[in-house]
């Protein structure tokens, strides 16, 4: 069987980074190891919701779990996906930075349309 084309494999993967606890849990393990308990008071959710994420990350090997006595720790496995979420937010910041601007220009005209308006009524 042939492997998958690239464009495919790169859909599954942004598909698997498609959840928000999966974001905000690579955002956290951004900042270095967490454990469990952390990551749970951060995102306020079911520690079984939790464990569903967090087993989906490790999978894929984007994230790594080890223990330390009694807590077990997660960990990114490796600087890349901080680096694909500073990109995404960069992009983000562009885009939305773009709509302000057009966000802007629509209430100027909004305001002169509706001075124009008012100094006909006059």
């Amino acid at each position: 069987m042939a492997a998958p084309p690239l464009y495919q494999v790169k859909a599954e993967f942004f598909r698997l980074l498609g959840h928000p606890v999966r974001i905000r849990v690579l955002e956290l393990l951004r900042d270095g190891p967490r454990p469990v308990r952390d990551l749970l008071d951060d995102l306020q959710i079911e520690p079984s919701a939790m464990s569903q994420q967090l087993a989906v990350l490790r999978r894929s090997g984007i994230v790594v779990s080890y223990r330390d006595g009694p807590l077990t720790l997660y960990q990114l496995a490796g600087t890349d996906v901080a680096d694909l979420l500073a990109a995404a937010r960069r992009i983000l910041t562009e885009l939305l930075s773009d709509r302000d601007h057009l966000l802007d220009q629509l209430r100027q005209a909004d305001h002169q349309t509706a001075t124009t308006s008012m100094a006909r009524t006059a």
